[in-house]
């Protein structure tokens, strides 16, 4: 390994590398000297010393090398052979005279055992000798490693040599223990200049990782690599033969992921360096690395059983090593690679008594509960209490993960069955619906069966939001109901009691809504709550949040009178609680619904960057679907897109942590901007989910469009009336969130069906009208308008966009002046049409626009994208894969991928195979195909 170098060029080191030199040129004038590079592991002294050997001015001399390894302490004379065998094959008898003749036992010539004073003085004659008939150039790497009759020899030359022609550099590690033994420091102490080879700079770290990487690598790649090392030349090289070893290009895109690599070749080293410190250090190093950020002075020196001056002093020497800063390790890899030092039982036993120690000495709970983390052994009652105070402190920094790993852990301290199992169940399920909703659901189903009345079942309960409730299984629900009962009716009781059944009633309400009973008298319970004296409290507004989103879903109540009561709602909502542990997403899609977004888009703003602040993904992507709904409802296209795919990239629907709620929101956004590769994500995001009815119709509603797409329309129809019935089942009518009798009746008229999709626009108008939202109306009537046709469609397609004037959903208003302008041809109605499209974002539309008015159309759907989509779209059309690509732009697969999809979405193709097509020219097909 040449540690420092790149392909046989010394970085940084013209400094070392000329004083080096002078030193040479002085001992050809018989003025020898001592040359020490020292530093800490990994500064690049053996990469300097090889160099060295190979310098023009070392042309004169005779080198010696040797190099001492830990392994080799107890060969005696080990390192004096490796310096002087392979000189002496080749010398005259002559160097053997005088005083140098005792030296034989140790190079073969007597008892190899001898180590008497008259040897080492032979050896330093014999020393003198060569010198005179050539100059020596003596390299030992490193000394502190050295035999100790080795270490004698050179201590003798170190103390005469300013009178020989020899030059003897010796490279130490600085902070090793064994470098303070008195014939090593001796030697040191001789030395005349003493080097320090510095870490590299950003430059040189740079040269040093593309010379090993055998390539270039983007500049911030470089600096990345630069910061996570420290311009240490072990480090860098490890890093660069492990990032070789991988698929990924060195670009800014990747520069993040290089802190993640941790080299084996550079751990190897470490854990050799480790092994042979003495058996205090080691004990240090462990009982730092168990208690790692809580490593501080006075803990480390109680769990590694030393005193603070002896830790004091064995930390100053880490620091040299290059293994330690300040209290902690250096770099993850050198605490990492104290784990092949320890065993996994010594590993448990040391991090029980870190946990006994931090806390007899008070240290934070946090502290105390990260040593629980790492054991299995049953600890009692304290440490569960200790364990669930962590977790507060967690959840008040907005660090969910973690406060659920305590909590998971504090279950190995708590009874099987007892109630000290469900407290900290329903902490854990209070937890856990910040991350995944579902698991949040399941961890309270145990802890329920455990509580022992009906009021500790109830206050577990409401720990979870209603919207989260919709997702119970039936154990859940049983004994919610049976809970209910126990109470009784709200009116009948007060105080706590009363809210506590407001707030039961409200996520029994929710789990009903997709059964027409549940959602019966949802109209009623309305009036009764506004009615009542106590409709003020939070427990009442929860269930007047259910009950509206109920009103919203069946259109049982007018539309203005559903959007007065949410934005009511909503003002008494602060943006910047907790999103998913309110009932705020139930009154977005209520207002959304009744076309009155107005209130919603800077709540839902405020709201993302309180999430945000959070660190909180699952939060985000459910405030980003929401967002994309509002979009979509005041006719912003590409922000409706944006927010949808948004929310879907950032991984939280992975497990379905979102819950059901946001996936519904999600498939009707899909379904009405029509986006391909939108409805795409929605399906495969809401796949694993089938068991869930709400799911299963709008996954099947999300097929319909697809088969529609291809050209399938029998079997969209088939589709579509399946959905439509269960969703006529569930009470869910509104036909602003779910159109689908407008589909149906556009598809039944591709199939040449017109009475029957008269019939279904009719009846779709009819509850659109009875719901009274301009949206849902304006739809239906351009709906009908379409099937039609001739003059009596254009004048339903007129009024239609008089409707859509006074609603916020400029996107309706769209569809239908595009209608009215394929119906006229009129060049007025194109250009409000093109007007329209333009300042909604719906590009598609608008290239149709210019296209009628003459103008000219690009020519090119590669025009709409960026030029490293256009790069990355046309090397896909010529067939080469992610990888191909990623390798021939320097970028990372994902990148790639990302690129493709953006393109896709804006070509509005589903893949590859019609890629080539949409680059050669603009399709006329719009978003939409369902509902137009």
């Amino acid at each position: 390994m040449t540690r420092g170098c790149a392909t046989g060029v010394l970085l940084e080191r013209d400094d070392e590398t000329s004083q080096v030199a002078r030193a040479l040129e002085q001992a050809l004038d018989g003025s020898g000297s001592v040359v020490v590079l020292s530093g800490p592991l990994g500064n690049g002294k053996t990469a300097l010393l090889r160099a060295l050997s190979r310098h023009p001015a070392a042309a004169s001399f005779s080198v010696l090398h040797a190099s001492a390894t830990s392994m080799e302490r107890d060969h005696a004379h080990g390192v004096v052979r490796q310096l002087l065998d392979p000189v002496l094959a080749a010398a005259p008898a002559e160097v053997w005279e005088g005083p140098a003749a005792q030296a034989g036992p140790v190079l073969g010539r007597g008892d190899a055992d001898d180590v008497t004073q008259s040897v080492h003085i032979g050896l330093l004659a014999l020393v003198r000798n060569l010198s005179a008939a050539k100059p020596l150039f003596v390299l030992v790497d490193d000394l502190q490693w050295s035999d100790e009759p080795s270490l004698a020899v050179l201590e003798l030359l170190a103390g005469r040599i300013r009178h020989l022609r020899v030059v003897m550099v010796v490279t130490v590690r600085e902070g090793d223990p064994l470098a303070e033994r008195p014939a090593a420091a001796a030697v040191l102490a001789a030395a005349t200049r003493r080097l320090r080879p510095r870490p590299l700079s950003p430059a040189g770290a740079a040269k040093l990782v593309r010379a090993k990487l055998g390539r270039e690598c983007d500049e911030a790649f470089g600096l990345a690599c630069h910061e996570v090392t420290g311009g240490n030349p072990l480090l860098l090289t490890g890093l660069a033969l492990a990032w070789a070893v991988g698929d990924e290009p060195p670009t800014e895109t990747n520069a993040e992921l290089v802190r993640t690599v941790r080299p084996a070749q550079v751990r190897e080293r470490v854990v050799a360096c480790m092994r042979a410190q003495p058996e205090p250090v080691r004990r240090l190093l462990k009982a730092a690395a168990v208690l790692g950020e809580s490593a501080e002075l006075d803990v480390v020196s109680a769990l590694a059983d030393l005193d603070e001056p002896s830790t004091a002093e064995i930390v100053r020497g880490l620091e040299r090593l290059g293994l330690f800063r300040g209290t902690g390790f250096a770099h993850p890899g050198a605490r990492e690679a104290v784990d092949d030092l320890m065993t996994a039982g010594e590993r448990e036993q040391l991090h029980l008594r870190a946990v006994r120690l931090l806390y007899d000495l008070g240290k934070p709970v946090e502290a105390v509960a990260g040593q629980l983390l790492a054991t299995t052994t049953p600890q009692g009652v304290w440490a569960v209490e200790a364990l669930r105070d962590a977790a507060h402190v967690a959840l008040r920094r907005g660090a969910p993960e973690t406060a659920v790993a305590y909590l998971r852990r504090a279950l190995l301290d708590t009874s099987v069955d007892g109630q000290d199992r469900a407290t900290v169940l329903v902490e854990l399920a209070s937890a856990e619906r910040l991350l995944d909703v579902n698991a949040a659901v399941r961890t309270l189903s145990y802890a329920i069966a455990l509580l022992p009345g009906p009021r500790e079942r109830a206050a577990a309960l409401i720990r979870l939001t209603p919207a989260v409730m919709g997702d119970a299984p039936d154990a859940v629900v049983s004994i919610l109901r049976g809970v209910v009962d126990e109470f009784g009716p709200p009116e009948q009781l007060s105080g706590v009691d009363r809210d506590l059944s407001l707030r039961l009633e409200a996520r029994l309400r929710f789990i009903w809504r997709t059964e027409p009973w549940g959602l019966a008298g949802t109209a009623a319970r309305l009036d009764e709550l506004q009615e009542a004296e106590w409709t003020d409290s939070g427990a009442a507004r929860e269930l007047l949040s259910v009950l509206v989103n109920a009103a919203a879903l069946t259109a049982s109540v007018p539309a203005r009178r559903v959007a007065v009561l949410a934005e009511q709602l909503l003002a008494r909502q602060p943006a910047s609680s907790t999103h998913s542990a309110s009932a705020a997403p139930l009154l977005v899609t209520a207002l959304a619904a009744a076309d009155s977004p107005g209130a919603v888009a800077g709540w839902l703003e405020r709201a993302l960057g309180a999430a945000r602040q959070r660190g909180d993904v699952v939060e985000q992507a459910m405030i980003r679907t929401e967002q994309s709904l509002v979009h979509l409802v005041t006719g912003q296209v590409a922000e409706a897109t944006r927010a949808a795919s948004d929310a879907l990239d950032l991984g939280a629907w992975d497990s379905g942590s979102v819950g059901t709620s946001a996936a519904v929101v999600s498939g009707a956004v899909a379904l009405q901007l029509g986006d391909p590769i939108l409805v795409d994500q929605v399906l495969a995001s809401v796949e694993a989910e089938r068991g869930n009815p709400c799911l299963v119709t709008v996954t099947g509603l999300l097929r319909a469009h697809a088969a529609v797409a291809r050209g399938a329309h029998a079997a969209a129809a088939l589709t579509l009336t399946d959905c439509g019935a269960h969703l006529d089942r569930s009470g869910w009518r509104n036909p602003v969130l779910f159109p689908w009798r407008s589909a149906l009746a556009l598809v039944k008229l591709k199939l040449g069906a017109t009475c029957d999709a008269i019939a279904l626009a009719e009846e779709e108008r009819l509850i659109a009208e009875e719901w009274g939202a301009a949206s849902g109306i304006g739809r239906t009537l351009r709906v009908l308008g379409r099937i039609v046709g001739g003059d009596r469609g254009l004048e339903l397609t007129g009024r239609a966009i008089e409707v859509l004037r006074t609603s916020a959903h400029r996107l309706e208003l769209l569809h239908a002046l595009r209608q009215r302008a394929e119906f006229t041809e009129c060049p007025d109605s194109w250009r409000s049409c093109l007007e329209l499209a333009e300042e909604t974002g719906a590009q598609r539309i608008a290239d149709r626009a210019r296209v009628a008015l003459g103008f000219s159309a690009p020519s090119s759907a590669s025009g709409k994208l960026t030029r490293s989509e256009q790069k990355v779209a046309m090397l896909a059309v010529g067939g080469r894969s992610n990888q191909e690509i990623a390798e021939m732009l320097d970028v990372t697969s994902r990148a790639v991928e990302k690129h493709l999809t953006n393109t896709y979405r804006k070509l509005g193709v589903r893949g590859r195979s019609e890629l080539a097509e949409a680059l050669r020219s603009v399709g006329s097909t719009s978003p939409g195909l369902m509902t137009r």
